[in-house]
C-alpha cells in the first residue's frame, strides 16, 4: 500500500530537518538542480553527500525515523522539553521514500538517525526494520548508514551491522562533565561500550570472511561518530585527545565535528552565539594530522587549556613553534620529517621519496608536484639555492605565512580532506 503522498511529504519536511543537525554523515555542499528533460537532482529535502570507502561520493536520503525524543538534552533541537513540530515516520514510509527516491535517481543510499522514543531498544528495532526490509523484502544493494544508539542490546547492534555498511554511535560531547551539564541522562561510557561492541563483531566478521567466503559482512564500511563544538567550554585539545583515543580504541573510520547551532528558547548554560566556523575548519585539519601524519594530539596544542590557532592551520602553527626542527632536507629526511613540513601532503611525500630516487629534488621540482610553495619554501632545503630558508628565524614570519583575507569555503576544506595536502 503506498502511503498518503501529503503526509508523508509533510512529514518529509519536519524530519529531513531535524536530521540536519547530525554531522556524522559528511555532505559536499553541492547544489545542482535537475536539468529540463534530464534524470537526478542533488537539492531537496533531506538529501546529502557522503563518500564510500572507495572514494565515491555518493547521495543519501537523510532523514529521521522521529524526532520525538525522551531525553531533555539542552544543546538538542529535538529535546522533549521542545516545542517543535512533531513527526514520526512508519518503516514501511521509510521504505517507501527510499525506493521511491532511488528509483527517481535522486539518491544512492539512505542516512537514517532517529530520537529515542519509548526506550532505546525500542528505537533500534524500528531502525533496523528499515534496513532489513530494504535488504531482503525489496533486494536494494545501495548504501545504508544507520546510528546505532548507545545502550542499545548486543543483539540489536549485531542486526544493524548486518544490514548496514556504516554505523555511527554519537559521543556528543568529549567529556562527561560536559554531559552532566548539558545531556545529564547520557553517558561516555555508554557510547564507549556500543563502540567497542561494534569494533569487537567488525573484527570478528572480518575473520570469519578469511576463512570463510560467504560469512555475512558486518558494518563493512565502518563506524564513525560525532562531537559537538562550542556548546561547552571544552578545549580543541580535550577534543582532540577524546578523538585521538577513539581511534586507538574502537578504529573509527571518521570523528565528525559539528559546531554548536543556537537553537530556539536555548538554556542558560547554552552559548548564545555559535563558535566560528574556522574552528570546525581547524579540528577537521588536526584530525587529519592525527589520522595520516603522525602527529599526536598534545603536539596540536600547548596545553590543555588550549584551543587550535585561527590564523594558521595546525601544522603550520607547529611548525612555528618547532623552527629548530627545521630546515628539512628533501633530498635525505626520513618519511615522517617530510610529513611535517607545511604545505606538503601525503601523496607528495611519496611523490618526493620516488622522485629522489631518480635524481635530487630542487625547488622547481616541488613546484611541479604542486607542493604549496608560498609555505614550504621557508622550512626546507633543496638541491638548488633557496634563499627563502634563511627566513626561518625571523619574527616576522607568522605574517608572512598568514593567509589573506578570505571567507572560508566549504569546497575548499572538503578537497583538503579527499587529498589530505596540509
Amino acid at each position: 500500500m503506498t502511503p498518503s503522498g501529503s503526509v508523508v511529504k509533510e512529514k518529509l519536511a519536519i524530519l529531513a530537518d531535524a536530521a540536519k543537525y547530525d554531522a556524522s554523515c559528511a555532505s559536499s555542499g553541492s547544489k545542482r538542480a535537475r536539468n529540463s528533460g534530464g534524470m537526478g537532482n542533488t537539492e531537496g529535502m533531506g538529501i546529502c553527500h557522503s563518500y564510500t570507502p572507495d572514494g565515491r561520493c555518493v547521495s543519501l536520503l537523510k532523514i529521521l525515523l522521529t524526532n520525538f525524543c525522551v531525553y531533555d538534552c539542552k544543546f538538542c533541537i529535538n529535546r522533549i522539553s521542545s516545542d517543535v513540530r512533531r513527526a514520526r515516520f512508519t518503516p514501511k514510509e521509510v521504505v517507501w521514500l527510499t525506493l521511491e527516491f532511488y528509483r527517481r535517481n535522486y539518491i544512492e543510499g539512505l542516512f537514517l538517525s532517529s530520537g529515542i522514543f519509548k526506550t532505546v531498544d525500542a528505537t533500534m528495532e524500528e531502525l533496523i526494520e528499515v534496513a532489513r526490509s530494504l535488504r531482503e523484502d525489496h533486494k536494494f544493494g545501495g548504501y545504508i548508514h544507520l546510528k546505532v544508539v548507545p545502550g542499545a542490546s548486543e543483539d540489536l547492534i549485531a542486526k544493524a551491522g548486518l544490514w548496514a555498511d556504516r554505523v555511527s554511535a554519537n559521543i556528543e560531547l568529549p567529556v562527561q562533565n560536559d554531559l552532566n551539564s548539558l545531556a545529564p541522562a547520557k553517558t561516555i561510557s555508554s557510547a564507549q561500550d556500543t563502540m567497542s561492541e561494534i569494533k569487537t563483531k567488525i573484527e570478528t566478521a572480518a575473520d570469519e570472511k578469511k576463512n570463510l567466503r560467504r560469512a555475512p559482512k558486518f558494518a563493512p564500511a565502518g563506524q564513525t561518530t560525532q562531537m559537538i563544538v562550542g556548546a561547552t567550554p571544552s578545549t580543541d585539545s580535550l577534543i582532540l585527545k577524546t578523538s585521538e583515543n577513539l581511534y586507538g580504541t574502537y578504529g573509527l573510520r571518521r570523528v565528525y565535528y559539528s559546531a554548536y547551532s543556537p537553537i530556539p528558547h536555548a538554556h542558560a548554560l547554552l552559548p548564545v552565539e555559535k563558535p566560528a566556523l574556522i574552528r570546525e575548519h581547524r579540528l577537521y585539519q588536526a584530525d587529519w594530522l592525527i589520522r595520516f601524519y603522525g602527529f599526536r594530539s598534545n603536539e596540536l596544542t600547548a596545553d590543555e587549556s588550549s584551543n587550535l590557532s585561527l590564523e594558521l592551520d595546525p601544522k603550520t602553527s607547529w611548525a612555528m613553534n618547532h623552527r629548530s626542527f627545521f630546515p628539512v632536507d628533501v633530498n635525505k629526511a626520513p618519511r615522517e620529517d617530510l610529513l611535517r613540513i607545511p604545505g606538503v601532503g601525503v601523496k607528495n611525500v611519496d611523490r618526493i621519496l620516488q622522485l629522489r630516487r631518480i635524481h635530487k629534488i630542487r625547488l622547481t621540482d616541488l613546484a611541479k608536484l604542486r607542493v604549496s610553495i608560498n609555505r614550504t619554501k621557508y622550512f626546507v632545503t633543496t638541491s638548488d639555492h633557496n634563499p627563502d630558508v634563511f627566513k626561518l628565524e625571523k619574527l616576522t614570519l607568522g605574517s608572512m605565512l598568514k593567509p589573506k583575507d578570505q571567507q572560508l569555503s566549504l569546497f575548499e576544506a572538503s578537497a583538503e580532506a579527499k587529498t589530505g595536502e596540509l
